[in-house]
């Protein structure tokens, strides 16, 4: 295995610091950018394929059809 990077736990406290108040205010920031129930990629109902190939194919489409219809909704 292998350590890519370290992160230090805050202590826990009963006074809130400025900095953590500011590192919890960017990871609320970053939870809301992450996609939603609603914006699942693949549309609901029953897919049967020959191979991994067309699966792994249908998948990546539906995945760019759903971020296009992300990008023309957010522009």
């Amino acid at each position: 295995m292998r350590v890519i990077g370290r992160r230090v736990e805050a202590p826990l406290s009963f006074s809130a610091s400025g900095t953590l108040l500011a590192q919890g205010a960017r990871f609320n920031d970053d939870l809301r950018g992450l996609p939603t129930g609603d914006a699942s990629y693949i549309p609901k109902g029953i897919y049967r394929f020959r191979t991994h190939e067309e699966a792994d194919a249908h998948a990546q489409k539906c995945l760019a059809d759903c971020m296009a219809r992300l990008a023309a909704r957010r522009a």
